[in-house]
């Protein structure tokens, strides 16, 4: 945990972005390590929430959740209200009980898309896993196993049109690779531009 004391004091450090809210997003292809990361940041963040993507997807609408984002999430946040939002249930496909996250000091927001450009105006910081697509499908298709190949199929081809169309990457505070123990990180495009 010693290597995200760094990156937990930098958050910290920044000016507030969702009414009380710094709200930090954690970006990158699927399967590229998001939620680890996101967990341990949150836990060198002393047990920030954190609100995965996945629960506001659903298998008709990959990317097509930024209102419900709006709705549920920023626009509470702005007001210093807690977030309410129902967590799609991948099995079941349909959304199910009422969650709360309160708008806490820092909330990571991980998941594909996450940095989306109608989603920065309200981030403190956007963070980008720097592993390729190939890499990360690579990866996830081996995490999920041959039961969900044609999910992954169609996952990816959705992915490459999101990104295609509104890209994440090159609006990064921070790029972070994972290694063997623990991450790096090295300044974003967006620093560097």
């Amino acid at each position: 945990m010693a290597d995200l004391d760094h990156i937990a004091a930098a958050i910290r450090a920044r000016p507030v972005s969702c009414g009380p809210v710094r709200l930090i997003a954690v970006d990158g292809h699927a399967g590229s390590g998001k939620s680890t990361f996101s967990a341990r940041l949150a836990e060198a963040l002393d047990g920030a929430p954190v609100l995965h993507l996945d629960d506001l997807a659903t298998h008709q609408e990959l990317f097509d959740w930024t209102g419900r984002l709006h709705a549920q999430v920023i626009e509470p946040f702005t007001r210093g209200d807690a977030a309410r939002y129902a967590p799609y249930d991948w099995t079941l496909r349909r959304f199910g009980p009422e969650r709360t996250i309160d708008a806490a000091d820092v909330v990571i927001v991980e998941g594909v898309g996450a940095g989306r450009r109608a989603l920065r105006p309200y981030l403190a910081r956007l963070l980008w896993m720097d592993r390729s697509a190939g890499a990360s499908w690579d990866r996830g298709r081996h995490r999920d196993g041959p039961a969900l190949r044609e999910f992954w199929d169609g996952w990816t081809a959705a992915e490459a049109r999101h990104f295609a169309g509104d890209p994440s990457r090159p609006f990064a505070d921070l790029l972070v690779r994972e290694c063997r123990e623990g991450y790096e990180w090295f300044p974003g495009p967006r620093v560097t531009a």
